[in-house]
């Protein structure tokens, strides 16, 4: 059966199911648990570490490991130690600045030492996991920020050292009244003690990036009731349920896993997946969702996806995998950040001569403190975090609110878009049209009815579905029939009971000599009313008409309403009749429908839209859909469709709801802004604090920035881009 639109038949095809860790069996996987670099995404290890490139602690694949807190634990245990011999090695350095020559009655030559004794352990163990990284940052030629830090540390260490064992190598001017030279082991150990207080704050932010995957892998049970072929039931560890298995969820309980209700009705808790604190009515022949929790009624459920193909396992694995893709707009800051260690140690060189030759005595202390500044304060972390930890906690929100992103660049592309094509059926409408009336002449309705849908049941299109189901509504026997043909789009037609009966539009009977003129008015007024219609026809003559509608979802007007607030242009695709796509878009306040689209040409009218200078966002659910989710910007998915056309997208929307792509685009601009904000905090505080710390406001203010301040200022610029990012998840999609 064809109606008057161009539909075509719709075909059923199994997309290739991923077989990655499974989201419930994560802890008894660990072999499956991967580490990777938030910096640098394109490193992945089995086992945590640090970077090779940056020298960053390793993180764990979001739904792959537990969150392993070792480097936490021991870099706090390092931090308070180094505090601890920090502030008395600050006080005996500091008191002589402050007008008190001997403090605690210590000549500057012992109290040199006890700052050796002080300084030493903080420089060598309190920062050996520095040390560590600037010397694999030079083994591996690949200068980071600990090459910075290793480099300054290193400097005021080995000055010291030589003062404190050497002193006769300086000159005279540099030695006190006893014959001492001014060590700087409280910079060195201070520096120390807030690079690493900077890793710990910044491990404990980074271990929140991911909290909206570990709180949904924290959803799925672990167990499931599974029922015997008796009607006894058992209860079973979630690994060995398989598809088939009849399953129990009981009042409170959680979804085990993703199947249909065959038995029993409640009301299904969804708000991990979508958002919407209310629950879902469920009953036999719905579909439901793992982890999700059932309400106070009993449900027996089909398993139908297990293991890594659940919703929840692939939501975990897109996330993950979307996370460690990399954004157009972090090139730039890979780009500045490849020069970036070079240049510093350059300008540190230049800033070093520069004191040395022209500056006042000592000119060697002044042309190291100065050297010093500028490479601790120049540590680039801040701009290499700045990009993939917005990135990464924006993923995180989204999944949270049913939105999966395919990698960074959707993300990025999302907030250009300025016309959404959507496809009518299945993406605006349920997908699951209905038979809303039907007349009949020269026979008895339910005759007439009864022949149409003989016919019809034996075709897979969805308009002729709604037709059999309305008949079987009614009570009516279907008799077989015989000698089907089918022409694409145009209609279907059998034999039935010795009946040539045909089904199709008014120019498919035409083509079969039969007038279906009388029914035009009522047709007409049936497509003003955004209903498809189907005409009828046996034995050569005009037997009956018949409307089919989709219905549209609840949530639609909303959606288009939310759309158009935010300036977007929205047009409909649909195989529909023009008066009924009209009828849609005027009830729906679309711009721009476009009637009687083959599934071949949506892709054409995706490019004509882009060749007009559009940024496009195609939104559908169906396999004929995923060339032009393909060709758009950025492709919508709906979560309620295919695999294949999930694959063919950058953006999915878990359940289909099209309020998903206004919240996918105010998730966009505020990532956007935020990374924005924290490339501004990253580039404006080097761009500022290398020339001071370089010196260049000595001469007019006698202002210098010493080395203290500098790391302290260097630690506190990579916690603020990671605070920053971490405000995206306090995002209002309302």
């Amino acid at each position: 059966m064809k109606s008057d639109g161009k539909h075509s038949h719709h075909t059923h095809a199994h997309a290739h199911q991923h077989t990655e860790p499974t989201a419930q069996g994560v802890a008894a996987t660990a072999s499956a648990a991967q580490w990777t670099c938030p910096m640098h995404p394109e490193i992945v290890r089995d086992a945590p570490g640090d970077c090779p490139l940056c020298g960053m602690a390793l993180v764990p694949v979001a739904g792959t490991a537990d969150t392993d807190d070792t480097e936490l634990r021991d870099l706090t245990r390092r931090l308070w130690i180094g505090i601890a011999l920090s502030i008395p090695l600050i006080i005996l350095a500091m008191s002589p600045m402050v007008g008190i020559k001997e403090p605690f009655g210590l000549m500057p030559r012992p109290r040199g030492w006890i700052e050796f004794v002080l300084g030493t352990p903080v420089v060598l163990w309190v920062g050996w996991p520095i040390l560590r990284k600037f010397w694999l940052s030079l083994v591996h030629r690949a200068l980071n920020m600990y090459s910075l830090i290793g480099l300054g540390v290193g400097l005021a260490y080995l000055f010291s050292l030589v003062a404190i064992f050497l002193p006769d190598l300086f000159p005279r001017e540099f030695r006190e009244h006893d014959g001492a030279v001014g060590t700087y082991f409280e910079a060195a150990a201070v520096i120390v003690t807030l690079v690493i207080m900077g890793d710990v704050l910044q491990l404990r932010a980074m271990g929140q990036t991911s909290q909206a995957i570990r709180e949904l892998l924290r959803l799925a049970p672990n167990l499931a009731w599974r029922l015997r072929d008796d009607g006894t039931e058992e209860q079973v560890a979630l690994e060995s349920v398989v598809v088939g298995d009849r399953l129990r969820v009981k009042p409170g309980d959680k979804v085990p896993v993703d199947g249909t209700v065959i038995d029993g009705a409640s009301r299904v808790d969804e708000s991990m997946l979508t958002g919407e604190p209310v629950p879902a009515a469920k009953a036999a022949g719905d579909r439901v969702t793992g982890a999700t929790i059932n309400g106070s009624g009993s449900l027996v459920m089909r398993a139908e996806r297990v293991g890594s193909d659940t919703l929840l396992a692939k939501i975990v694995h897109m996330v993950g995998e979307a996370q460690r893709t990399r954004a157009p707009i972090q090139r730039l800051a890979d780009l500045i950040a490849a020069y970036f260690v070079q240049v510093v140690v350059a300008i540190a060189v230049v800033t070093a001569l520069a004191w040395w030759f022209v500056g006042p005595e000592p000119r060697l202390t002044y042309a190291l403190l100065n050297a010093i500044a500028v490479l601790i304060i120049a540590c680039p972390c801040a701009v290499g975090l700045a990009t993939p930890i917005s990135m990464t906690v924006a993923m995180g929100e989204g999944a949270r609110a049913g939105i999966l992103f395919r990698n960074a660049e959707a993300i990025e592309r999302m907030r250009e878009i300025d016309t959404v094509v959507v496809d009518k059926t299945g993406t605006l409408t349920l997908g699951k049209p209905a038979l809303t009336e039907f007349a009949a002449a020269g026979m008895p309705e339910n005759e007439a009815l009864a022949l149409m849908a003989a016919v019809e049941q034996l075709s897979e299109h969805p308009i002729a579905h709604a037709v059999v189901e309305g008949a079987k509504t009614r009570g009516l026997a279907l008799q077989p029939a015989s000698s089907f043909e089918a022409v694409n789009g145009l209609g279907v037609m059998a034999e039935v009971d010795g009946r040539k009966v045909f089904v199709g539009s008014r120019d498919f009977l035409a083509r079969h000599g039969i007038d279906s003129g009388r029914w035009e008015a009522q047709a007409e007024n049936l497509r003003a009313e955004a209903k498809t219609v189907v005409f009828l026809g046996v034995d050569g003559a005009a037997a009956g008409i018949a409307a089919v509608a989709d219905p549209i979802k609840d949530n639609t007007p909303e959606a288009i309403a939310a759309l158009k607030r935010s300036g977007v242009r929205i047009v409909m695709l649909t195989g529909d009749s023009r008066r009924t796509a009209e009828a849609v878009a005027r009830k729906l306040g679309i711009d721009e429908a476009l009637a009687e689209v083959l599934p071949g040409d949506k892709a054409g009218h995706v490019k004509r839209l882009q060749a007009a200078g559009h940024k496009v966002a195609m939104a559908g659910d169906g396999i004929n859909d995923a060339p032009a989710l393909a060709q758009a910007d950025v492709g919508i998915a709906m979560g309620t469709g295919t695999d294949v056309a999930m694959e063919s997208a950058g953006v999915t929307l878990v359940k289909g709801d099209l309020r998903g792509i206004a919240r996918a685009a105010t998730l966009s601009r505020a990532t956007m802004r935020n990374i924005r904000q924290n490339l501004v905090f990253a580039f404006g505080y080097n761009a500022l604090g290398i020339p001071i710390a370089a010196g260049v406001l000595y001469p007019a203010f006698g202002l210098l920035l010493s080395p203290i301040f500098a790391g302290a200022a260097m630690a506190l610029s990579s916690v603020s881009v990671v605070t920053n990012a971490l405000r995206l998840r306090r995002t209002r999609f309302d």
